[in-house]
């Protein structure tokens, strides 16, 4: 478990994280987004002793990780791919890691193998593509076989096939009962991975929700119905909370009213049904309206 508790972060006259305070439960992947600058590489730094805060204070399973004995056996911590010995190849990389806390070579054998990376292995890191570099951060994370991961961004780069591994590997980590804290803006691929979602913008919290909670508050439900009847039936059902549109002749889009609501109004009055669905918004919609407000960096829209 991750705990994070009113911490703050200040540069200067800049705060950078502003009393920010959540916990990454053991056995769910939590997805950890915010615009750019919104706080959430200084709050995983924080959270792995790279940053001290400034007040407030974060714990992995309990204690300060500068307290653990042997941190790469309890977390494994992916924050810069990047952050590698560019003369080294990667099987020596991973080996000079694993020196520092006797872990055995067939670990490191292992990872390689987990992470694809055994035609590359004996190459030096410096001329690794950037989707080999991911592979070989992710692979110096999971060397201890730790059992919490904090990752950012960690399909940065990966092609399609890699992508898809990262979010079965993390699916597979959570349901094995590991912490997993996941940053991606990758909005598709973490509704497809998170089950839980915290939310920065300028600093602070801005959701901590369950995934479809937090699509469910933040987006529209839409009721798509069917019928060679369809103006009688939107006759019934118009009210001043609900909004009613038709694209397609016999096809109405209904936000205001469930299923169940507009189906038993048309059982009610006979009008025969041929098609009705419900959809919601998506994670990338109940997330720009979340941040709206908290974007930062702002680019201009295309006219």
């Amino acid at each position: 478990m991750i705990v994070a508790e009113q911490l703050t972060k200040r540069f200067g006259d800049k705060t950078a994280v502003d009393g920010v305070s959540f916990t990454v439960q053991p056995g769910k992947v939590t997805g950890f987004l915010g615009p750019n600058g919104a706080g959430k590489s200084t709050t995983m730094r924080m959270i792995v002793g790279l940053d001290r805060p400034t007040s407030g204070r974060t714990t992995v399973a309990g204690q300060d990780y500068r307290a653990l004995r042997a941190p790469l056996t309890e977390v494994g911590v992916l924050l810069d791919a990047k952050a590698v010995h560019t003369g080294r190849t990667a099987r020596n990389h991973l080996r000079a890691m694993a020196a520092t806390h006797g872990i055995p070579r067939s670990r490191v054998d292992e990872v390689i193998g987990i992470t694809g990376l055994e035609s590359v292995a004996g190459k030096r890191a410096g001329k690794f593509s950037l989707g080999m570099g991911q592979r070989l951060g992710i692979a110096s994370a999971l060397l201890g076989d730790p059992h919490t991961l904090i990752l950012d961004e960690p399909v940065n780069g990966l092609d399609p096939e890699g992508v898809r591994w990262v979010r079965e590997f993390v699916r597979h980590a959570a349901d094995e009962g590991r912490t997993v804290l996941l940053s991606s803006h990758l909005m598709s691929e973490m509704a497809q991975t998170a089950d839980h979602i915290v939310v920065l913008g300028r600093g602070r919290v801005l959701a901590d929700a369950p995934l479809d909670g937090l699509v469910r508050a933040w987006t529209t439900i839409t009721t798509r119905v069917r019928s060679p009847r369809a103006t009688d039936l939107a006759g019934l059902v118009a009210g001043p909370d609900v909004r009613i549109t038709s694209t397609t002749p016999g096809v109405l889009d209904i936000e205001g009213l469930t299923a169940e609501l507009v189906g038993d109004t048309a059982a009610a009055h006979g009008i025969p049904i041929h098609e009705l669905t419900t959809t919601t918004g998506s994670l990338e919609q109940a997330y720009l309206a979340l941040t709206e407000s908290s974007v930062e960096y702002k680019t201009k829209e295309i006219a």
